[in-house]
């Protein structure tokens, strides 16, 4: 456990007459106001600023157990000799490492000191002092953004760099760093497209860090070091949207934010929407409008699992006595990117559109919003068309749940190739299955493999001779990639093939990002073969896993309230 003396300069600024914080697990010994002793209690308010500039200054330890920090021994680690620790804080665990207020209404900056054995580095969401970390590492973050997710971004491991751009460093473990440098050196074509799309790039440095396995998300948006998992590392660059997901978030998330998580699909919608406007840039408008489908199909397949009255596929969700983690679903994403892709589509274009993607964020900058904010200028800014506005159905949009009420047009030059190949497996019987073979996926990209089997997901499961096939003609189960390899263990338990049950459970386990393993847990639940196993395996594994993963798939799993 780590003991930490936190300043905070011109708090009244922030919080008023009253100094409230959240915590979670956290032992508080002390706390100054100017210098002089304070009082200070949990549960109530018992301390007034009174409107005055203050320094508060407040120690404290965490816990072994904060669910904000994921400890790893060194047996843990690809190099299998240093431990490493990184921490995770969105969407409420900030309050698990130290007193704040853990919400994105807040926005502060930072300065930290690290100490740490020589041996490892360590990392922070800050512009680094000094052109290389020191073993007492000096971080310093000048702009604001809100502490639930980005001032406590920390990493500490035996680390090495490679610089992939004028702006860019890789950071990862020295077995990955490597492979992890090919992976992600198109980050700065994405960066520069991206300033010209949305503006300047205001954070100055964009690092890269890759997480070991159990990193429980694709990638996390810090400021100035971007979080991602190892997953990603496909050998191709195939899945590298997700970094130019994490650097959209630069200008939609960390510049502007949601106020409340009621309203997280303004961050996620707009990067999504931004994230595919570089993939459009740099890769072809037909290449965005694919990925966009995709994002349709996907959004399908999570309503289809929460069900289709459920109030969290909402668009703005009432989270009262709801645990934010507990609600995360891609809804913000897909049907947030949905409603922005109809817009732009009803407003005049792409070149249209992106003007008031540019424009929201100047107005917004380094504010948190809610929908009502957003609402607003998109009035204010098509002053001149406003009858088409009024003509949305935004109640449906906004408030019902299920999918959203209009669906938006798609070019289908990319996806033609995956429905026409899905139909022909969907309407097979068993004497057609003689006429599949390699030759099928010939020409197909990565993209549309994922693709293809997401189509597949979508429908009743296929017979068990089907998916065996299937694997005979295409030798799924030699691909690597993970969105490839995820979707097709899920083909192949829903089709009860008692054979793919290990390779799921290891897939399941091997890595802890909750896109793929929540999934993974559930079918394999769900099959009747695999159901002791799977919570078998679960309980073998719970300690190794994310705090927050842990959570969740206990829940699904019937193992948790």
């Amino acid at each position: 456990c780590a003991v930490f003396i936190i300043t905070l300069f011109n708090w009244c600024a922030i919080c008023s007459l009253s100094q409230v914080l959240d915590t979670r697990d956290v032992q508080v010994f002390k706390v100054t106001v100017n210098g002089q002793e304070a009082q200070f209690a949990f549960g109530e308010k018992r301390y007034a600023l009174l409107g005055q500039e203050a320094i508060v200054e407040i120690s404290f330890e965490s816990s072994p157990q904060s669910s904000a920090l994921q400890w790893f021994t060194p047996e843990q680690t690809s190099g299998k000799k240093h431990p490493f620790l990184f921490s995770q804080c969105q969407a409420t665990h900030c309050r698990a490492i130290f007193p704040c207020q853990d919400t994105p209404a807040v926005k502060l900056t930072y300065y930290a000191e690290i100490s740490v054995p020589k041996e490892l580095v360590a990392l922070m969401s800050a512009n680094r002092d000094g052109e290389a970390p020191d073993p007492e590492d000096s971080t310093r973050q000048d702009l604001p953004f809100q502490p639930e997710r980005k001032c406590s971004r920390l990493v500490v491991g035996a680390l090495e760099s490679r610089k992939i751009g004028p702006r860019t460093l890789v950071w990862a473990e020295k077995e990955l760093v490597d492979k992890s440098a090919y992976e992600f050196s198109e980050a700065e074509a994405m960066l520069k497209t991206a300033e010209d799309l949305a503006g300047p790039y205001v954070w100055g440095q964009y690092d890269l860090l890759v997480l070991p396995p159990s990193f429980p998300y694709g990638g996390m948006e810090n400021p100035c070091l971007t979080f991602v998992t190892p997953t990603l590392l496909a050998g191709d660059r195939s899945l590298s949207n997700v970094i130019a997901h994490e650097i959209s978030h630069s200008w939609t998330g960390n510049l502007v934010t949601n106020k409340t998580w009621e309203h997280f699909w303004l961050n996620e919608g707009h990067t999504v929407y931004l994230e595919r406007r570089i993939g459009g840039r740099l890769f072809g408008e037909q290449f965005r409008h694919f990925q966009a489908l995709g994002g349709w199909r996907e959004l399908q397949n999570t309503i289809n699992t929460l069900g289709d009255k459920n109030p969290v596929t909402n668009l703005v969700i009432n989270l009262d006595e709801v645990d934010p983690d507990v609600a995360y679903s891609s809804v913000p994403y897909e049907k947030g990117f949905a409603l922005l892709f109809y817009l732009e589509q009803l407003l005049g274009g792409p070149d249209v559109f992106i003007g008031f993607l540019k424009a929201y964020v100047q107005q917004f900058a380094y504010k948190s919003i809610v929908t009502e904010d957003w609402k607003n200028f998109l009035y204010s800014y098509f002053k001149d068309k406003v009858d088409v506005l009024d003509k949305v159905d935004w109640n449906s949009w906004f408030h019902a749940p299920g999918m959203p009420p209009v669906k938006p047009t798609y070019d289908m030059t990319l996806s033609n190739a995956c429905v026409a190949l899905s139909q022909r497996w969907i309407q097979a019987k068993e004497s057609d299955l003689g006429s599949f073979g390699s030759a099928d996926l010939k020409g197909m990209s990565s993209h549309q493999l994922i693709e293809f089997l997401a189509l597949l997901l979508l429908e009743a499961p296929l017979p068990l001779s089907h998916v065996q096939r299937m694997q005979e003609v295409y030798d799924f189960n030699a691909i690597n990639n993970s969105e490839i390899r995820f979707r097709w263990l899920r083909l192949c338990i829903r089709s009860k093939w008692e054979e793919a049950i290990p390779l799921a459970l290891k897939m399941a386990t091997d890595q802890g990002r909750m896109k793929f393993t929540r999934p993974l847990f559930r079918d394999l639940y769900s099959f009747d073969k695999s159901q002791d196993l799977a919570v078998k395996t679960f309980l073998e594994h719970r300690a190794s896993m994310h705090p927050v993963t842990s959570m969740l798939v206990g829940k699904d799993l019937k193992q948790d309230q």
